[in-house]
């Protein structure tokens, strides 16, 4: 057997580098050159089988294409699929090598196949990814009609076998999705195989020929040219074949593409990828309708129409609309037919909202009350309106019922710890509201308030300001009273009043809950009611700030935030009431036995409290740097720290912090206590171990996460006799302790430290006693800037 060498593949090689250069420096758009690629492989591969004797019409011998040459979507770094077809040739298997090899040899990325007619069908019957491919199979060299005759007999095969194979196709799309996520909401999506993605497509297609849904419409259509084409894009800039889009390449896709930075082509992709997603949705819906019914199946009756409620009803598994049902004359139809999808749990059927999307007008206002019912019941049903929200989003109702939402939708977020575009944010934000409508003496305020708490963004400004307004009319056109509005445009001005001040001020200061009540009466002082309002608006506030740190990602709502937060709430509702207020968790530890201990035995650690925030008090001998050695302690028995307070009493030092642990359980006070005096007496080099940690146990985070630079801010009047220090930038174990280690360096008085953190970032402020002018703050700053930004890390002693 001969082997041709890979010099007969090295020209496609070269040409393919010449067109990739050529487009690089010429660029004429990613679908010009995907059609390049596809004509430059087209004409490699039939002239090699000419060259091997592949005959034409009636040889029995064909070559095909499949996957993405056989879709005419190949991409700079696509892996060619061809299938090798004949009708019983015997030296079929030396003819494939001599068309295989040379591929191989040249480092061209091959998946390859040889079949006959039965048995490219038998394949299709018991593969569905080899099925897949089959329907898109397209000839390209050797016998046409062959070629035709396999891809007919396929189609013909995948039609009759669907209603046998569907829950297989469901079921591997299901775990596809949950494997790669949403296109629409990940910061790094995959542009092939996530939900909305390019494979959901080829679903579409797939479904379609087997006449169990039309062809996908224009705006499907149009979704999977974008994606092709940011796929193209990563392909050409990368080098490789990739699928993921990840940050770093964005902005240069972006201003390839023409589509400005890396966050409108994220908002771009978010639109493309949730037509897709919901086209798809809909379309598994309708093909299990009509899949093909069989023995007694096949006799039954048609579904009967259910009645639900007024105008609405249930079909076929579906929420639709009564015979007799009009939105022209019921002007809360849409929301009802919404609210019953949600509380029911059944989709609304795609006929439905075609129908509403056409028929249905917008609200007058205000609206009756029987549509602000609806919407209300709608929202309070919680995670269940998010599929449905969707739906009426996609057709274009809910624009029609919020006209503002068009400047949030896709919006991407600029925060890594969001994992929602803005507008699913605010509805995955109501769905959590949903759940505590129990604790707030007015549920439809809270839930009105947490869909529309972000409604300023996108618009430039500051989103709360922006958003009050906003909201002033939306509520008059809902038909809210003026003293609900005056509330609503609170809340939303509001919103992060209570998580701002209670992570980033000393929420124990009576100055912290005085500038919030403060804050909060000037707010509701057109309302007329006083402390009343201020009350009811703080509890709305709690329960708010609560819903949207769960709706915003995992990790944002910790222990911790929730108590601080809700202690906050608590400090100035006792304020309003005069009642003293009652501090949840474990009583503060014994200092003054500490104190004693400390003379007789050294330092002194305790740890306190069985929940989810635990107290570390620890005590020792005063002298420069305590803080930050304890801190650096804490940090390598993995113990992260929320907040920190200093006491100075006879010459010992007691810190207490709130801590939760970052991997398994508290460690033993023993183990603390030890390496604390280790640190003391010079043998325990705590810079170098938390080096060592910091390798060993930071999360893999890429490095484009990393770069943001870190900010100092500077407060003269958020608390008692203390000038605060905010310092925002990326979190890593051990930061504590070497900003710490800087600031006493830098001859700070901390008074107390209080440390948030946000999925890798972090916001943390620190209480300085004193007055630093001007010069003085410029060398602090430096000094916490420098380590924060990695640089210059503190080498630890006491």
């Amino acid at each position: 057997m001969t082997v041709l060498g890979s010099g007969e593949a090295a020209d496609l090689v070269k040409a393919k580098a010449v067109l990739l250069e050529s487009n690089g420096r010429h660029h004429h758009g990613p679908e010009a050159l995907r059609a390049a690629l596809v004509d430059l492989h087209d004409f490699w591969l039939s002239s090699r089988c000419a060259a091997l004797g592949v005959g034409g019409e009636g040889s029995g011998t064909a070559l095909a294409a499949v996957g993405a040459l056989g879709r005419r979507e190949l991409c700079p770094w696509s892996d060619l699929d061809l299938v090798l077809l004949h009708d019983g040739r015997t030296d079929v298997d030396t003819l494939a090598e001599k068309l295989w090899y040379p591929l191989w040899d040249a480092g061209i990325g091959l998946d390859h196949s040889v079949r006959t007619p039965g048995q490219a069908v038998q394949v299709a019957a018991t593969d569905l990814r080899a099925a897949f491919g089959l329907l898109e199979l397209r000839h390209v060299a050797g016998d046409a009609a062959l070629t035709g005759k396999v891809r007919d007999a396929v189609r013909t095969a995948w039609r009759a076998g669907m209603r046998s194979r569907f829950d297989e196709i469901v079921d591997t799309t299901t775990d596809r999705w949950q494997r790669n996520g949403d296109v629409a909401h990940r910061v790094e999506p995959d542009l092939k195989n996530g939900h909305g993605g390019l494979r959901d497509v080829q679903l579409l297609d797939a479904l379609a020929t087997a006449q169990l849904v039309d062809r996908p419409g224009a705006d499907v259509v149009a979704a999977r040219s974008l994606l092709l084409d940011v796929r193209t894009e990563l392909h050409r800039l990368s080098g490789r074949a990739r699928d993921v889009l990840r940050a770093q390449e964005a902005d240069e896709i972006a201003a390839t593409l023409d589509v400005g930075d890396r966050f409108d082509l994220a908002r771009a992709l978010s639109g493309a990828a949730r037509a897709v997603a919901f086209a798809t949705e809909v379309g598994l819906r309708q093909a299990r309708n009509a899949l093909p019914r069989r023995g007694l199946a096949a006799l039954r009756r048609a579904p009967v129409r259910r009645p639900l409620d007024s105008g609405v009803v249930e079909h076929a598994g579906e929420v639709g609309l009564a015979r007799d049902a009009s939105a022209t004359k019921d002007p809360a139809l849409v929301l009802r037919v919404a609210a019953t999808a949600a509380r029911t749990g059944l989709p609304i059927s795609a006929g439905t909202l075609s129908r509403l999307a056409d028929t249905a007008p917008e609200l007058r206002a205000p609206w009756p009350r029987t549509a602000l019912a609806e919407l209300l019941a709608l929202l309070g049903t919680g995670k269940a309106a998010v599929a449905v929200i969707e739906s009426l989003d996609r057709t274009g109702l809910w624009g029609r019922l919020f006209p503002e939402w068009g400047a949030v939708r896709d919006l991407p977020p600029r925060d890594r710890t969001h994992v929602w575009t803005v507008d699913r944010h605010l509805v995955e934000v109501c769905a959590e509201a949903a759940r505590l409508t129990t604790r707030v003496a007015r549920p439809d305020l809270l839930l009105v308030g947490a869909l529309l708490h972000d409604i300023g963004k996108g618009r430039g400004g500051d989103h709360s300001v922006v958003g009050e307004s906003l909201v002033g009319q939306i509520g008059e056109r809902l038909g809210l009273r003026e003293g609900d509005l005056v509330l609503l445009a609170a809340m939303v001005r509001h919103h992060l009043l209570l998580p701002h001040t209670a992570t980033r001020r000393d929420p124990e200061d009576p100055a912290t809950v005085s500038r919030v009540l403060d804050t909060l009466r000037e707010a509701v002082a057109p309302g007329g009611r006083g402390d009343a309002d201020v009350a009811l608006l703080v509890e709305l506030l709690d329960a708010l700030a609560e819903a949207d740190s769960l709706g915003t990602g995992p990790g944002v709502w910790t222990p911790w935030r929730r108590t601080l937060i809700h202690g906050l709430a608590g400090r100035c509702l006792s304020a309003l009431d005069g009642r003293p207020f009652v501090e949840p968790g474990p009583p503060d530890p014994a200092h003054h036995e500490m104190v004693e201990a400390v003379a007789e035995g050294g330092p002194q650690v305790r740890f306190t409290g069985d929940g989810d925030v635990s107290s570390v008090t620890v005590a020792l001998p005063d002298g420069r740097g305590v803080l930050s050695a304890v801190a650096g302690v804490l940090a390598l028995h993995s113990l992260q720290v929320h907040t920190a307070d200093v006491t100075v009493s006879d010459g010992v030092t007691v810190e207490t912090f709130a801590v939760t642990p970052r991997f398994g359980g508290l460690p033993d006070p023993a183990l603390v206590r030890s390496d604390l005096t280790r640190v003391r007496a010079g043998t325990l080099d705590l810079a170098q171990a938390l080096a060592r940690k910091e390798r060993d146990y930071a999360p893999s985070t890429p490095e484009v996460e990393r770069t943001a630079p870190p900010r100092v801010l500077w407060f003269d009047d958020e608390a008692t006799g203390a000038v605060v220090l905010e310092l925002r930038g990326t979190d890593r174990i051990g930061l504590l302790h070497h900003v710490t280690a800087a600031l006493e360096r830098a001859g700070v008085d901390l008074v107390w430290a209080r440390v948030e953190t946000l999925g890798a970032s972090v916001v943390d402020s620190f209480g300085i006693g004193g007055s630093p002018d001007g010069a003085a703050r410029a060398a602090i700053e430096s000094a916490v800037l420098t380590v924060a930004a990695g640089q210059g890390e503190a080498h630890t002693g006491t």
